[in-house]
Order: C-alpha cells, then sequence, then structure tokens
C-alpha cells in the first residue's frame, strides 16, 4: 500500500485529504501550519486540514519550518513514498521534496503557468478570467515552476467570489487527484515541462490590498469585491468607521458626470451607489465596523446622512 504525507492547512486543502483517505491510501502523517490566533477575539484556531486529520484518526505535526534537522527527522520517520502537498503554507527545502520516492505532488489551484504563488484564485477573479483550474505537478525548488502530471478547468460565475470559486475547485483539485496519482505512481504518467510563455504570479493576498480606491474603474472594484471576499474583504470608511462592502454590481457608462469619485447618491427602492472613476458601483450588501453584515436597503434606514457623502479614495 502506497504510503501518503498530506502537507495543508485550508479548506482548500480538505477534499483532497479525505479523497486520499477515503480511497484507501495509507496516510501515515498529516502536516499543517501552527494553530494561530483569529478574529476579534483571537481565539486559538486550529486549521480545517487539522480538524479533518483528527476527525478521523490521522497523525498530525504541525512544524514551524521544515529547515531543521529535526522537523525533517520526523517527517522522514514517516517514510512516505510520495508527499501530497495542497495549499501547504511552508516553503518545502529541497532535501524535502527529494525525500519521498515519487517526490512531492501538488494539487494548485490555476491551471499552470498562469497564477503561480500563493493566491491564484483570488488572482483569476481579479484579473477578471473567464476560467479558472487546477493543476496537479511534481514540485521542484522553484515556487510552482515544476512540471505539470494533469490540470483542467471550469468556469468562473459573474458572481463567483474567491470563497464560493475556492470550494469548487478544491472538490475539482481532489477528483484530479484521484485520477492522477495512480497513473503516477504506476509510471504511466510523463510530467510536462511548463511553458514559459503565459507565466503569472499571483503573490499573497493583505488586508491593506482592500481598501478601495474609488477613482479605479468600477469594473476592477467590483472585481475586487468578490476576489476579497471572504478575506480580507474589501473596506473604505464612512463618519470615522470601517466600511465593509461584501457585496456590490457594477454598472458600466451609467451616465453620471461631475460626480467625484466616493460620491454617494440614493438609486431607485431604497438602494446606493457610489461614483468611481468610470461607472457606478451600486452597492448590495455591506458591514459597518462592530455590526453585522446588512443588505444596503436594510442599512440606509439606520445610516442617516450616509446618501450624498463622500466616501475617501
Amino acid at each position: 500500500m502506497t504510503r501518503v504525507v498530506f502537507m495543508g492547512t485550508p479548506e482548500f486543502a480538505v477534499p483532497s485529504l479525505l479523497a486520499l483517505y477515503k480511497e484507501g491510501y495509507e496516510v501515515v502523517g498529516v502536516l499543517t501550519k501552527e494553530d494561530r490566533p483569529a478574529g476579534r477575539g483571537q481565539k486559538i484556531e486550529e486549521s480545517p486540514v487539522k480538524l479533518a486529520a483528527r476527525a478521523h484518526g490521522l497523525t498530525i505535526q504541525q512544524p514551524h519550518s521544515l529547515r531543521p534537522p529535526a522537523a525533517r527527522a520526523e517527517l522522514a520517520a514517516l517514510a512516505p513514498d510520495v508527499i501530497v502537498v495542497a495549499a501547504y503554507g511552508l516553503i518545502l527545502p529541497q532535501d524535502v521534496i527529494g525525500l519521498p520516492r515519487f517526490g512531492c505532488v501538488n494539487v494548485h489551484g490555476s491551471v499552470l503557468p498562469r497564477w503561480r504563488g500563493a493566491a491564484p484564485i483570488a488572482a483569476a477573479i481579479l484579473a477578471g478570467d473567464t476560467e479558472a483550474g487546477v493543476s496537479i505537478m511534481v514540485m521542484d525548488a522553484g515556487v510552482d515552476t515544476g512540471p505539470v502530471l494533469s490540470a483542467t478547468y471550469l468556469p468562473i460565475a459573474a458572481d463567483d467570489t474567491t470563497g464560493t470559486l475556492t470550494a469548487r475547485l478544491a472538490d475539482l483539485g481532489a477528483d484530479l487527484l484521484l485520477r492522477t496519482l495512480p497513473r503516477w505512481l504506476s509510471g504511466k504518467l510523463t510530467p510536462q515541462p511548463q511553458s514559459v510563455e503565459g507565466a503569472t504570479y499571483a503573490a499573497r493576498i493583505t488586508k491593506e490590498d482592500g481598501e478601495i480606491n474609488w477613482a479605479e474603474p468600477v469594473g476592477l472594484i467590483e472585481r475586487r469585491v468578490r476576489a476579497y471576499q471572504p478575506w480580507p474583504s474589501v473596506y473604505t470608511t464612512w463618519n470615522g468607521h470601517l466600511l465593509k462592502v461584501l457585496r456590490a454590481r457594477a454598472e458600466e457608462g451609467s451616465g453620471i458626470r461631475n460626480q467625484e469619485p466616493g460620491t454617494i447618491f440614493a438609486g431607485k427602492t431604497a438602494s446606493a451607489g457610489v461614483a468611481t472613476g468610470s461607472g457606478v458601483l451600486w452597492l448590495e450588501e455591506v458591514q459597518l465596523a462592530g455590526k453585522r453584515a446588512t443588505p444596503i436597503g436594510a442599512f440606509l434606514q439606520g445610516a442617516r446622512g450616509f446618501v450624498g457623502s463622500r466616501l475617501p479614495s
């Protein structure tokens, strides 16, 4: 039986872990990032992969880094035939990549070489791509530069957020992994080097990336709303308080004239739009700091002076 070590951390990785377990692979260990404080109360939070691994009685390791000899020795003691990686979040040193006889196989949330890096799904939405996908690749020393074993696409819906698209790609990746791994282990697949042409990089997202610049084109702002949902969410300030925009609709060429970017005006049936560098962003759901997420109609009932004010650019 093939001995598999799985490395992953967020929800994206869970379907791949469970697929390997249910398919009957011998998952001899699961590595995931350390528990960390999260949310307003900074309560210590375990990763989705850790929760899934514990629910199935799997051995869990949470090294701070894989570079110390002790961490590598602990991993080597598991004697994996193959390491499967899905959004782990730690860099794998070359001696870890070379440890198993079948190498390290990565489930990556894009069709490589497009969107190498830490945030490929958000990057695809932000760029206005019409398709996203998953690649199964053999890892090398570079950042998502290894040869590809298989890949598949799916369409990006007009209302997809990073949250909704990640869920679909996670399931797609698990399915592709189960179809690819047996062929790789049996020597029936030849890894295909990635093309240099078309390579793009998706940098890690920071909280600061969510700040809205109302002078940008409305289409880009709307894509930011979807790309940065559920985290970090796009935000602005109103009356000195942080205001998140959770859902919105872009209207190009709205006919609004002489409106400074960030100006809020009323629409029909309890709605509100914000002037941008081109077009109007119609707000659909917002969240004021310390409050619950609220549909814009309900928000307007309690936000006196909101319409007619101007949000900072």
